[in-house]
């Protein structure tokens, strides 16, 4: 599948790995900068012969591979009273695997001039590397140590625990994640959505090295795996190394059943709080991704409250009444729910105007759709942001080849998306505005006396 994309080569490698720049040097600055503005690519389906899949883009410009991946099954993974076990796990992949204590592992990392990082969201456990092709098997040895045999080292374990409850004790004093967390529990009830990634001080305290491995058995496998890789390397050549990284895993992951849950509607939170001013959010109902009318609702989005500067909530809310300086609204697609958010925030004794002005706008999209100036503008952006925001470097090009196959939009996605933009028609988003827009919100309200503030709705 071919596709054309704006080459600008990974400027943003963090400081942190000072083996790569050692090695890499002024050489990589002078292919980037030689590079060419745009340059045709074809991604590919390498599946190996045990069955492990990636996608691959090939790109020799400069010598760097960057490779992606994901394991179904995040912080929702989490066993009653053992909050924040993935989470915390994610931190201990690089600290030490194998026969490499911590300290030695991350030496070996420097001398390949490889970067590694895990993180957990609430759906996935994530995994990267960045590398340079010529020294591709010492990084490579290190990802699956660090994948197959991570070692939990008592002393590495109480560090990261550490940091982590160090983290935790933070958040209890930012009225912003207590007042996000008292909503999402209003939204989900006992849903795994409803709790922090992090988990609770008390559990993550009690969290033992045995509960580490028993979830890296139970959530590292191929069948919940997903892989993409962008730089020099060929498709025969990845699937030696596929097999190298991820064949030692077991097939089947032991994932437990998360049911879906659409958030509740009605509901309003106020966290009251002693800030210069008020945060507000409202959530409506979102469209799943795979729904043939998703496009509708994304354009609709645009206009509401996604064109950073051209949308109706931007100029009505901002520009004309001057009560914020910025709002904007998204379409949220978690495994398991969806929902469609506006958040803002202002001055406290204007909450109540604001919602107003908010939801005036909101129930007139509902009512009388966008105009057709407007869908054709909102499909001009969205069609020429895509490149600009998923395909600028190796690294982003993985990370949006890793979310198509999550999301399982097919390797041809990236293709045939202008067509499908360009295929939205005005009654179909109008028809999305009525789907989504007629709903009662839920209201969250962070700031002084939020309990006695107005919500007006």
């Amino acid at each position: 599948m071919s596709i054309e994309l704006k080459r600008i080569e990974e400027q943003s490698m963090s400081a942190s790995g000072t083996g790569f720049w050692k090695i890499i040097g002024a050489a990589a600055l002078v292919l980037t900068l030689a590079a060419p503005a745009r340059a045709a690519v074809e991604i590919q389906e390498v599946t190996t012969d045990s069955g492990i899949t990636a996608w691959l883009v090939e790109d020799y410009t400069i010598p760097m591979i960057a490779i992606n991946f994901s394991f179904n099954g995040g912080s929702n993974q989490d066993p009653a009273g053992k909050g924040g076990l993935v989470n915390l796990m994610s931190g201990l992949f690089d600290e030490g695997a194998g026969d490499l204590e911590a300290n030695e592992f991350q030496e070996a990392l420097d001398n390949a001039g490889a970067e590694m990082s895990f993180n957990a969201t609430s759906d996935a456990l994530y995994g990267s590397m960045r590398l340079l092709s010529d020294n591709k098997d010492e990084a490579l040895d290190l990802l699956a140590l660090a994948v197959n045999e991570p070692r939990f080292d008592a002393d590495p374990v109480e560090r990261i625990r550490q940091q982590v409850l160090t983290g935790i004790r933070a958040n209890s004093r930012d009225p912003q994640r207590q007042g996000n967390q008292q909503f999402a529990r209003a939204l989900y009830g006992d849903h795994p959505y409803a709790r922090e990634n992090d988990g609770t001080e008390e559990d993550v305290t009690a969290l033992t090295v045995d509960d580490l491995r028993g979830a890296h058995e139970r959530l590292l496998a191929k069948s919940n795996l997903h892989v993409a890789v962008v730089g020099a390397i060929d498709a025969e050549t990845l699937k030696a190394d596929l097999d190298r990284m991820f064949d030692a895993l077991p097939q089947d992951a032991e994932l437990t059943e998360i049911a879906r849950i659409e958030p509740k509607l009605g509901e309003e939170v106020s966290y009251e709080f002693q800030l210069p001013q008020s945060t507000v959010q409202l959530i409506y109902p979102g469209m799943e991704r795979d729904d043939p009318e998703f496009f509708a609702a994304y354009l609709m989005n645009h206009i509401l409250g996604g064109g950073t500067f051209s949308s109706r909530l931007f100029n009505e809310v901002r520009e004309i009444r001057g009560l914020t300086y910025g709002i904007g609204s998204w379409l949220a697609n978690r495994d398991f729910s969806t929902s469609l958010a506006i958040s803002t925030s202002t001055r406290s004794d204007q909450v109540g105007q604001a919602l107003e002005v908010i939801e005036t706008e909101v129930t007139k999209l509902a009512d009388e759709g966008p105009t057709a100036d407007e869908l054709e503008k909102a499909k001009t952006y969205v069609i020429g942001a895509y490149a600009i925001n998923n395909l600028d470097s190796s690294a982003s090009i993985a990370r949006t080849l890793l979310e198509l196959q999550r999301d399982d939009l097919g390797i041809d996605y990236i293709d045939t998306r202008v067509g499908q933009i360009e295929a939205v028609t005005l009654d179909q988003v109008k028809a999305a505005a009525q789907r989504l827009l007629i709903a009662d919100p839920s209201v969250l309200v962070i700031g002084p006396q939020a309990s006695e503030t107005e919500t007006s709705n």
